[in-house]
């Protein structure tokens, strides 16, 4: 017997093939509904302003996350949230979340023309997952915490900045 669910945007479980394209595929449909009536769907305060920010001082964004592809691009469509980014790593890449950052990375390489030098790129990330993944392909990681996790946890995971929120001091 198969069981398949959606947990943060990616289908996890067992079964074939057939049963996880059928159960993305309804996973998906009905998403766009849901986020749109979603009462605990929020922006945190401050991100528009610093995405506009980076864009107009010139930074490439890319998106890093443990989300689908389709299913991360439909959670940005509701804050118009998508038009910041021109590359991405997703779940749907991998599982392994330090390659989902790796192949962000590759992508953003490409996406620039070959521009991205070592140390031009800063991961932001508001769990100790998110710090390991960024250090693990190379970057220096901003820890925001805006999620389940505090300034000192994310520190002690080994963020190189950790702030409250991204209105606070941004190292960019």
């Amino acid at each position: 017997m198969a069981r398949w669910g959606a947990a943060g945007g990616r289908i996890v479980g067992e079964g074939t093939p057939e049963e996880r394209a059928r159960a993305i595929g309804c996973y998906l449909k009905h998403l766009p509904d849901a986020v749109a009536e979603s009462d605990g769907y929020e922006v945190m305060p401050g991100i528009e302003e610093l995405l506009d920010r980076l864009i107009d001082s010139g930074h490439l964004l890319g998106l890093v996350t443990g989300n689908i592809e389709a299913a991360a691009h439909i959670k940005l469509a509701r804050a118009r949230l998508n038009r910041f980014f021109s590359f991405g790593g997703y779940g749907s890449d991998s599982a392994d979340r330090t390659e989902v950052t790796r192949t962000a990375l590759r992508r953003g390489e490409l996406v620039s023309g070959g521009t991205l030098t070592d140390g031009a790129c800063i991961a932001v990330g508001d769990t100790p997952r998110d710090v390991v993944a960024g250090h693990g392909a190379g970057l220096h990681v901003v820890g925001v915490a805006t999620g389940r996790y505090s300034v000192d946890q994310l520190k002690q995971a080994g963020a190189d900045w950790a702030i409250s929120q991204v209105s606070d001091s941004f190292p960019v």
